[in-house]
């Protein structure tokens, strides 16, 4: 999860066009899955569902299949409904950008104003601070994160200067990977070995995180120990993300230009155009989980796929 609206990358040329509600012209997914690939539902086409944000991230799906997502800019979470309803959900929550719902229903908040870590109570919008500093110095900008199965969590803490702050350098030296333990208010530093980590996904069994470093233009898979250390790096794809999610066939989704899909041993699939300057996040929700939601940039999108996501 990257920068904001005024420094997302221009658009590549060759994009194709995609249809959505407004009458756009359209690839159909016969056209998008490329020869043996089964992932987007056949004939379904990419919707826009709105171009009304100023920079979308951090989607989000609960038990019902509703996803949070961020328009951080204007400091704002949405929330796009089972029935394809999109509503604001609340707004001055601390510059929120990577989100995530945890087993209680909870909206777990990477809250940049302040570089904190947050739990939302979606009922009453009351706010938990979770994480405050490191060592008596904030975070670099917490950014995206993943709850493992114990109630940790896992997050990415590059830095990314926003206008919003008065600072211009970054508190801590170093751009790492944190683990917080459940009921802790200090985590753990537990891989030092990125430029600057961005993307973050563990697989549901718990056993292995991945990680995107975007600067390095890489994708790592860590092993995940029961303390919640991560060894054996692994190069997982040679390519960086602004978010990362799975499907329950194992493959790996990643954003930048458009979604980019790897199987689970790192092989390239394909690659989904989104017509936006930036693809910085996704998600699958709906029922059944199989709407593929992207957040780019100043829209947001779906895609009904055959697979289903993990969350």
């Amino acid at each position: 999860m990257t920068l904001l609206k005024n420094s997302v990358l221009s658009l590549a040329a060759g994009l194709l066009v995609l249809t959505n509600a407004f009458g756009q012209k359209s690839s159909s997914a016969d056209t998008l899955n490329p020869a043996g690939i089964t992932l987007i539902a056949p004939g379904a086409i990419l919707k826009k569902v709105s171009g009304q944000f100023n920079f979308t991230e951090g989607p989000a799906v609960d038990k019902k299949g509703n996803i949070y997502f961020t328009d951080q800019p204007n400091d704002k979470i949405w929330l796009y409904d089972t029935d394809g309803n999109l509503t604001q959900f609340a707004e001055k929550m601390g510059r929120s950008n990577g989100l995530y719902i945890d087993k209680k229903g909870n909206i777990l908040s990477c809250a940049d104003e302040k570089n904190e870590l947050w739990s939302i109570n979606p009922k009453d919008k009351k706010v938990t601070v979770l994480l405050k500093d490191y060592e008596g110095k904030r975070h670099n900008g917490p950014n995206d994160l993943w709850p493992d199965g114990k109630g940790g969590i896992y997050f990415t803490d590059p830095f990314y200067p926003r206008p919003w702050w008065t600072h211009k350098t970054p508190f801590l030296d170093a751009q790492n990977v944190y683990y917080l333990p459940k009921g802790k208010s200090q985590a753990v530093m537990v891989a030092t070995d990125l430029k600057q980590p961005n993307g973050i996904v563990g697989t549901p069994d718990g056993k292995y995180l991945y990680v995107a470093d975007i600067r390095d233009s890489k994708t790592y898979k860590y092993e995940i120990g029961k303390d919640g250390s991560l060894t054996n790096r692994q190069l997982f794809a040679p390519m960086g993300s602004d978010g990362l999610t799975l499907d329950k066939q194992g493959n790996v989704y990643m954003t930048g230009r458009g979604v980019t899909v790897f199987d689970p041993a790192g092989k390239k699939l394909m690659n989904i155009p989104v017509p936006s300057g930036w693809t910085a996040n996704l998600c699958f929700g709906g029922k059944d989980r199989q709407t593929l939601f992207i957040t780019a940039s100043e829209s947001v999108y779906v895609l009904p796929m055959q697979v289903k996501g993990v969350e």
